[in-house]
């Protein structure tokens, strides 16, 4: 009697140790993404469209939905970090960061000797925003050496308004670290124009009409690239082979008209 009574003891545990291992293993198979690559990306979101936060911080915008499209066509995925503009880089460089997801000139040869781009994603160039009411600029030569013009730092506009300081032709280059901030000391008459990549400035115009305008014709063409550490070559081919079957799917056409 007590072996039969150990014997059914045996065979129970046995048939328990099964069950925890079959759901164990169900378990398993239903999360499934502990296999999964996750991507930090770092942007500094005041560079709407490409790159904004929504009304609970989220960083939201063109080049998250880009890179996550990406992301769910190669098989990884992707979270964001806000940083300074010119903090993006030393960031990647350092190894705390994988992406650089910001709207990032990817044809500036300083920047290719320290990280390697993608294919491009998106052409642009540099516009002079003013106050609607302000007759006397109405582009790049209007600027004189009696303005101040802000831009934000690390960006090519920032470039372009340090060599207007240095050539004489404006009195100072206000380089500050947020587009916004940029506004707003256009908005207080501190500075009398900014210097931005010509979608951010037609962005923020859509959304102020009454308050600024775009003025003159673009200058310094440019074409934006996501941004890896150099020789990480094969994020670089998954974030460009992603690239491509998303502009051949008909999505990079679709998150164009969504946010511009």
């Amino acid at each position: 009697m007590m072996k039969m009574e150990k014997t059914k003891k045996f065979v129970l545990l046995a048939l328990t140790m099964v069950l925890v291992f079959s759901l164990a293993a169900c378990g398993a198979q239903s999360g499934g993404d502990e296999d999964v690559v996750t991507y930090k990306a770092v942007t500094e979101p005041s560079f709407p469209p490409f790159d904004t936060t929504d009304e609970d911080g989220n960083i939201i915008g063109f080049d998250m939905d880009l890179m996550n499209a990406i992301a769910e066509d190669q098989g990884f995925k992707v979270t964001y970090e806000a940083l300074a503009f010119d903090a993006l880089i030393p960031a990647l460089q350092a190894g705390n960061a994988d992406i650089i997801t910001a709207g990032m000139n990817a044809e500036d040869p300083a920047r290719q000797a320290k990280v390697d781009f993608s294919k491009t994603y998106y052409d642009s160039a540099l516009v002079v925003v003013v106050k609607k009411d302000n007759t006397t600029v109405n582009g790049f030569n209007d600027l004189t050496a009696d303005m101040k013009v802000a831009s934000q730092i690390g960006t090519t506009g920032a470039d372009k308004t340090n060599e207007l300081k240095a050539n004489g032709q404006i009195k100072e280059a206000v380089i500050l670290d947020a587009f916004t901030t940029c506004m707003l000391q256009l908005r207080n008459g501190d500075v009398q124009a900014v210097i931005i990549d010509k979608p951010v400035a037609e962005s923020y115009v859509a959304k102020q009409p009454d308050f600024v305008k775009i003025v003159g014709e673009p200058e310094g063409a440019e074409s934006y690239g996501f941004a890896v550490q150099k020789g990480n070559k094969e994020l670089l081919d998954k974030i460009n082979a992603g690239l491509q079957n998303m502009i051949d799917n008909g999505t990079y056409d679709a998150l164009i008209e969504k946010w511009f």
